[in-house]
């Protein structure tokens, strides 16, 4: 028994340069998918909580798309994507809007108020956090790479900028800021925004420390598919090639992109990790091997 307990010892004495080192630093961790099922969500809160009772300032974004499909189809409403992207017409919007900020936004901020920490709920709309605009029509290309036909994605939006007055406010005042992808246009419109890419934009906006994306595999493959060529460590050129040569493929590219763009705009550290694997915030940070694939700038 006496060893299990030195044990412990062991692992507080090994996280406590990290937790020295990131005192007051930033974090920003993306938040979705198959890592909000319930089974999993209590130990990524209790992750997160405990991150900012040492000091750091988490900061969620979230996404929803599951949750989302599943209430357009009991609404007998369609889903299409094109090129990874949910195409959202007026109907498919205000269901977006309903599930993210009405459902999953809140859940989320309960959580982590019933389990000690305090935190609120936004949208990119409050404050202006968000502005965006109109994203242009998506590209389909063809077998031999010509150009198809021009999607246009409806109320899809793309970032302009972000305002993180808010959010710095909040984390300076002790509250964790739960933000849903929900951009506003100059018109007021509202927009849905690829989380990976809020979360990347709002993590350049604060000059994070890190960029995490909680994702349902742990790493990127050196050969796709197989674990035992999971890379501990990617340059943002090694990344970019890959991509290019079809070894990072599907949902894993936008969160690469990000990722790449994140470290190529002030973050230090962006980390791809499995958020179903127990405590995989923790695991990554605090340990002296991590568990993920770090994205770095070459």
């Amino acid at each position: 028994m006496i060893q299990q307990f030195i044990q412990k010892a062991e692992v507080l004495i090994e996280s406590l340069p990290y937790i020295k080192s990131f005192s007051s630093k930033t974090f920003v961790i993306k938040y979705g998918g198959s890592t909000m099922e319930e089974s999993i969500k209590r130990d990524i809160v209790h992750d997160i909580i405990l991150l900012k009772y040492i000091g750091i300032n988490p900061v969620i974004v979230h996404g929803g798309g599951p949750e989302i499909t599943a209430y357009l189809n009991k609404l007998n409403l369609k889903s299409e994507f094109v090129n990874g992207l949910r195409v959202t017409d007026k109907a498919t919007m205000e269901v977006v809007q309903m599930v993210l900020v009405g459902k999953v936004n809140q859940e989320v901020v309960s959580m982590i108020n019933l389990y000690g920490g305090k935190a609120v709920g936004l949208t990119g709309k409050d404050g202006n956090i968000i502005v965006s605009k109109k994203r242009l029509p998506e590209t389909i290309y063809d077998t031999e790479g010509k150009t198809e036909k021009l999607v246009d994605l409806g109320f899809v939006g793309e970032i302009e900028r972000i305002d993180p007055k808010l959010i710095i406010g909040l984390c300076e005042h002790g509250y964790i800021p739960v933000i849903s992808p929900i951009g506003v246009g100059f018109d007021g419109e509202s927009y849905n925004i690829n989380a990976d890419d809020v979360a990347s934009a709002v993590a350049q906006s604060l000059k994070a420390e890190k960029l995490i994306m909680l994702t349902d595999v742990d790493g990127i493959y050196e050969v796709a598919g197989n674990p035992a060529t999971k890379i501990t460590s990617l340059t943002i050129n090694k990344a970019q090639q890959m991509i290019a040569n079809s070894q990072i493929t599907g949902g894993m590219i936008p969160k690469v992109r990000a990722c790449i763009d994140a470290v190529s705009n002030g973050v230090k550290r962006t980390h791809i990790i499995d958020g179903k694997e127990r405590h995989s915030i923790l695991l990554e940070i605090f340990t002296d091997k991590g568990i993920g694939t770090m994205v770095i700038e070459d």
